[in-house]
C-alpha cells in the first residue's frame, strides 16, 4: 500500500528503509543468471561476496552466500564464469543496500550454453535476421573504415597492417572496447552504433582473435545481434578463427574467417588493381590497334579497285554507252517517225478519196432543206419548196418543180 506523506508529515529515513525492506522481503527467492565479475573472500569470515552482472546490459547486483555454499562450486566458478544463482533479495536497512542472499550456485556448462545459443539462433533466424536478401554489398574502396576491437590486440594489428599494406591511403576510425567478459557486449554495441552514426564511415569491421566458447559468447549475445541487424552501414564480422561461428557471423553482411581475411575482403590490393588497370589498358590498345589495322586493310582494298585507281575510266565507259544509246534512240525515233508519216499519207489519201468533197468534184450535188436536212427521198420535198444545192465549188438555191417528175421514181 502507498504511504501517505506530505511536507508537514515526512517519513524518517530509517522508516523508509524499513518499508523498502518489507516490500523486498515479500518477493521471495528467485533463480538469477549472470556473469561473476568479482569474488571477495574475507579471511576468517564465513561469507563470500560476489558481483553478478548482466552480460547484455550495464546492470550489476551484489550477491552474498555462506562459504560452504560457494566452496561447492569454487573450483568451477572462476571470475568471469556464467552462473545460475538461487537467491532471495535482501535489503540492508542501515545502509540502504540491495543484495541477493544465494542459497545455491550452479555453473552454466558449455553444453548448456551451446543449447541456448542454438535456440537463440532459431528464434532470430525465424525473424529473418539471417536472410541472405538482407546482406548489403561492401563498397569497392571505402574512404573510412570503422574498426571495433580490443585495445592493442593482435586483431587490431592484423587488420590495420594488412589493410595499409594493400592500400596505403586507407583510413580507419578505431574503437577499442572489451571483447570478452561482462563489459564486452555493452562496449561493442555502443561502438557499433557510434560508428554506424558516423557520416563518413563506409563499412564497420568487428574483429577479435580466437578463444574458447565462453570467451566468444559476447558475440552471440542477442542485444549485439539485433544492434548489428539495425545498422545502415555494412558490417563485417571477423571473430576468432575459421571454425568459430558466433551469431554475429550470421547477421553480419560479410563473414571473414580471420581479422586478416577481413582486411583483404574490405580493402582492395593496390598492386592487383594497378595490374588490372594495365591489363585493361593493354586490352583496349590491342582492340583499337586491331580495329585500325582492319580498317586500313579495307581502305587499301577499296583503293586498289579499278574504279578508284582510274576513276575517269568508268566515266569514259559510261560516255560510250550513253552515245550508243543516244544513236539507237535516234534511229528508233526516225523509224517511228517515217512509219507514222507513211501511215498518215495513206490515211490522208483514203480520207480524201472517201470524202464528200471528192464526190462533189466528180459532178454530184447535195440538196439540203432550209433547216440543213439532206434530201434523200423525193417525197421529202414539197412542190415549190426552196432548196440549197451544194456543189464542189460552192452552193446555190433551187426550187422544187411540182410537175410529174417530182416524187419517188418508179
Amino acid at each position: 500500500m502507498a504511504v501517505n506523506t506530505s511536507p508537514e508529515t515526512p517519513l524518517p529515513v530509517g522508516q523508509v528503509s524499513r518499508l523498502i525492506g518489507g516490500w523486498i522481503d515479500r518477493l521471495g527467492a528467485v533463480w538469477v543468471e549472470g556473469q561473476v565479475t568479482q569474488i571477495s573472500r574475507r579471511p576468517g569470515a564465513g561469507v563470500v561476496f560476489l558481483t553478478l552482472r548482466d552480460p547484455s546490459h550495464d546492470v550489476s547486483l551484489s550477491v552474498t552466500c555462506y562459504r560452504t555454499v560457494f566452496d561447492r562450486v569454487a573450483d568451477v566458478v572462476p571470475q568471469g564464469a556464467r552462473v545460475v544463482v538461487y537467491a532471495k533479495p535482501e535489503w540492508y536497512t542501515p545502509r540502504g543496500q540491495l543484495s541477493l542472499r544465494a542459497a545455491e550456485i550452479r555453473p552454466v556448462g558449455v553444453g548448456e550454453l551451446l543449447a541456448r545459443l542454438e535456440q537463440l539462433k532459431k528464434t532470430l533466424g525465424a525473424e529473418g535476421l539471417f536472410d541472405a536478401d538482407r546482406k548489403r554489398p561492401l563498397p569497392f574502396l571505402p574512404q573510412l573504415i570503422g574498426l571495433v576491437c580490443g585495445r592493442a590486440s593482435a586483431a587490431e594489428r592484423d587488420v590495420l597492417e594488412n589493410a595499409r599494406h594493400r592500400w596505403p591511403a586507407v583510413r580507419f576510425e578505431v574503437r577499442n572496447v572489451p571483447v570478452q567478459g561482462a563489459y564486452a557486449v555493452p562496449g561493442v554495441v555502443e561502438a557499433v552504433q557510434e560508428l554506424d552514426a558516423h557520416p563518413e564511415v563506409d563499412v564497420i569491421i568487428v574483429a577479435r582473435g580466437g578463444g574458447s566458447v565462453e570467451d566468444l559468447l559476447p558475440f552471440s549475445d542477442e542485444q549485439l545481434v539485433r544492434a548489428v541487424a539495425a545498422c545502415r552501414t555494412p558490417v563485417v564480422s571477423a571473430i576468432g578463427h575459421e571454425p568459430d561461428t558466433p551469431l554475429l557471423d550470421l547477421v553480419a553482411d560479410l563473414r571473414a574467417s580471420t581479422p586478416t581475411d577481413a582486411a583483404k575482403r574490405v580493402v582492395p590490393d593496390v598492386g592487383e588493381e594497378l595490374a588490372r588497370v594495365r591489363q585493361l589498358r593493354d586490352r583496349a590498345l590491342r582492340c583499337v590497334t586491331a580495329h585500325l589495322d582492319r580498317e586500313e586493310r579495307g581502305l587499301a582494298a577499296a583503293c586498289a579497285r579499278p574504279c578508284m585507281e582510274q576513276p575517269h575510266r568508268m566515266v569514259e565507259e559510261r560516255e560510250t554507252k550513253v552515245a550508243e544509246l543516244t544513236a539507237r534512240a535516234r534511229r528508233t525515233l526516225g523509224h517511228l517517225l517515217d512509219r507514222a508519216e507513211s501511215e498518215l499519207t495513206h490515211t490522208h489519201a483514203r480520207v480524201v478519196g472517201l470524202s464528200p468533197a471528192a464526190t462533189l468534184r466528180r459532178g454530184y450535188a447535195v440538196l439540203q432543206q432550209a433547216d440543213g436536212h439532206v434530201v434523200r427521198d423525193p417525197g421529202e420535198v414539197a412542190p415549190g419548196e426552196r432548196l440549197r444545192a451544194r456543189v464542189a465549188e460552192g452552193e446555190f438555191a433551187v426550187r422544187a418543180d411540182g410537175g410529174p417528175d417530182v416524187g419517188p421514181s418508179s
